[in-house]
């Protein structure tokens, strides 16, 4: 199945909130990182995240259901960071991330560099962003004990 991307607005930020609490849960309360993670970012958050100019939010659609989210962040005319993106817990382990991933890349054409971060300790995570041809870049941050935050980049050609 494909998926597409539709663009949401500030109209969707219950929705958005919803589906992000739900995805990000097993992850909370796996590390107990309540300063840090998605799952715990308030309706406000998203919408004030949304009003950025910079920001883009997308609904990941499958069959006119949401299933995810991906929300790109332009740091440059060239260079956007991804943060966060997921997908709904029933849907994953299907291969939509990755698709995710090449949709966005064909959005943003002009786009060289892509940033993003994940959590170490999460190797389907690290193996997933490494597959599409994410490279670490060295920074690691420690959120806490046995959690660290890894930082990857992916250089498309000129």
């Amino acid at each position: 199945m494909r998926i597409a991307l539709n663009k949401a607005n500030l109209n969707d930020c219950d929705e958005i909130h919803t589906m992000q609490i739900v995805s990000f849960r097993d992850l909370l309360e796996k590390y107990k990182d309540y300063e840090t993670s998605p799952g715990t970012e308030s309706v406000e958050d998203i919408a004030k995240k949304i009003n950025q100019n910079h920001t883009d939010y997308y609904f990941i659609v499958l069959e006119d259901r949401n299933i995810g989210i991906i929300r790109v962040v332009k740091l440059s005319a060239k260079e956007c960071r991804i943060s966060p993106m997921f997908i709904l817990p029933e849907n994953q382990g299907n291969g939509y991330a990755k698709q995710t991933l090449r949709e966005v890349e064909y959005l943003y054409p002009e786009v060289k560099v892509w940033k993003l971060d994940t959590i170490k300790q999460e190797n389907k995570l690290c193996h997933l962003y490494e597959s599409m041809g994410y490279q670490l870049t060295g920074k690691e941050e420690n959120i806490k004990e046995g959690m660290t935050i890894v930082y990857y980049q992916k250089e498309l050609g000129e």
